[in-house]
């Protein structure tokens, strides 16, 4: 399958990645993820993380919603690993802490529910 149409390709992780949990707990992760959030990821994602922020209608794939269950079925693994790596449009975040990047987990697992 071409990566010129990426779009219309699923986002495959490594299955190395996949059983990778997080080392944050639940409170410290939301706390430090929700103004990283805002950040750096409100900009595509939105502020619930709809997909639907500022720069998304000029976007294409648009940017996932985070709440949903597709997203939300992933792996913490999966999820840190795309936060870190980035494609297309959607930058690597490996210029954060690895903390950081787990606290991103957290905040997203925390969207669940709220689309």
């Amino acid at each position: 399958v071409s990566m010129a149409f990426a779009g219309a390709v699923e986002w495959k992780t490594p299955a190395s990645v996949k059983a990778t949990k997080t080392p944050l707990d639940q409170a410290t992760g939301l706390k430090l993820g929700r103004p990283l959030f805002q950040e750096n990821c409100v900009i595509c994602h939105g502020k619930a993380g709809k997909g639907d922020g500022e720069a998304a209608a000029a976007m294409n794939p648009r940017p996932k919603a985070l709440a949903d269950k597709a997203v939300q079925a992933q792996t913490d693994g999966e999820l840190f690993w795309k936060i870190s790596e980035g494609r297309e449009a959607m930058p690597g975040w490996k210029s954060i802490s690895e903390k950081e990047r787990w606290a991103l987990v957290h905040h997203i697992r925390g969207l669940a529910g709220k689309k």
